[in-house]
C-alpha cells in the first residue's frame, strides 16, 4: 500500500544465553511479528513486561539486529541497512526512550543535547544553532532561555520534553516512543501525551507507541497490536480491538484497566 511508511514482516530475535556449568540455551524473545506503520498514524504495541515490545521497538529502532525477517521503510528493503543507508534511515526514525535521566548525557548542555543528531548528520541548521534550539524547546512547551542549563535541572516532565525536542531536531517522518510516559505521573502523563498528539498534528510523522497500559494507548493510538511471549496475538483499529477484543490477553489487558464505575461503564457500553 502507498500509504504504508514501515513494514515489518516474521521478524525473529532470539538471544543465547549461557546457564550452570556453562551450558547454552536459547531463547526467542520476537516470534514472526509483523505489521505496518501508516503516514501519519499512530500504532500501539502493548503489552506486559517481558513480552517483547520494547526488543521489537529497538529492531525497529535498528538498535538491534532481527534473527530473522525483514523490514521495509518507504518500500526499501533496511533489515539489515549500514553505512550511509542506516545514517538516512536513522534521520528519518528517531526514539525518546522511557527514562529520559538515563537518555539524555548529564554532562551535556540542552543545546548541545539537541544538536547532537545534527551533527551525526552533518546538518547545520538554518539560522544558527542557538536560534534552532530555542524553536525545539518552543515546539514543546520549554523554555528557550534554558537552553545552556542542564538536564539534572529540570523535572522528570521537562527531561522527557527534551527527549523529544532531541527526536525531533533531524524532522523525522517515525517516532518510537518506547514507554515514553510510563515513568511520569498520572497528571503530567495526560500534558506529555496531549503533546505528543499536537506535534503529530502539526508534522504528521508516525508513532510507534510502546506501552503496557491500555489507559493510555486509548488516548493517543489508531490501531493497536498487543503482544505476548513474543507474538503478536490480536491487532487491529484501537475501537474495533477494544470494543471486541478476540483474544484471552487481550480481554484480560482491558479488564486490568481502572474505571471509576464499572457498573455505569458497563451499562454504557451495553446501550452502544
Amino acid at each position: 500500500m502507498s500509504d504504508v511508511l514501515l513494514s515489518a514482516r516474521d521478524v525473529t530475535k532470539r538471544f543465547t544465553a549461557r546457564g550452570p556449568y556453562g551450558r547454552r540455551t536459547e531463547f526467542t524473545a520476537v516470534d514472526g511479528v509483523g505489521f505496518d506503520v501508516r503516514l501519519g498514524e499512530t500504532l500501539a504495541v502493548v503489552g506486559e513486561s517481558g513480552s517483547g515490545k520494547s526488543t521489537t521497538a529497538r529492531i525497529v529502532a535498528k538498535l538491534m539486529e532481527p534473527t530473522s525477517g525483514a523490514l521495509h521503510f518507504e518500500g526499501e528493503d533496511i533489515t539489515h541497512a549500514t553505512g550511509a543507508a542506516l545514517a538516512r534511515y536513522r534521520a528519518n526514525v528517531q526514539v525518546v526512550f522511557q527514562d529520559p535521566f538515563s537518555s539524555l548525557n548529564p554532562r551535556h548542555t540542552v543545546e548541545r543535547i539537541l544538536m547532537a543528531p545534527l551533527d551525526y548528520q552533518g546538518i547545520a541548521p538554518k539560522g544558527g544553532r542557538r536560534a534552532y534550539t530555542g524553536e525545539l524547546m518552543e515546539r514543546v512547551g520549554l523554555n528557550p532561555d534554558h537552553a545552556q542549563r542542564y538536564p539534572r535541572q529540570f523535572s522528570g516532565g521537562q527531561a522527557q520534553r527534551i527527549g523529544i525536542a532531541r527526536a525531533l531536531a533531524v524532522n523525522p517522518k517515525l517516532v518510537i516512543c518506547d514507554e515514553a510516559v510510563s515513568a511520569l505521573d498520572v497528571s503530567v502523563q495526560a500534558q506529555v501525551i496531549e503533546l505528543l498528539r499536537r506535534l503529530q498534528r502539526e508534522s504528521g510523522f508516525s508513532y510507534i507507541f510502546i506501552a503496557h497500559d491500555l489507559a493510555v494507548v486509548k488516548q493517543i493510538a489508531q490501531r493497536v497490536a498487543v503482544m505476548s511471549k513474543g507474538k503478536i496475538v490480536e491487532q487491529g483499529p484501537c475501537g474495533e480491538v477494544f470494543a471486541d477484543p478476540q483474544d484471552p490477553y487481550t480481554r484480560t489487558l482491558l479488564a486490568a484497566i481502572p474505571r471509576i464505575n464499572p457498573e455505569w461503564d458497563r451499562r454504557r457500553r451495553a446501550a452502544g
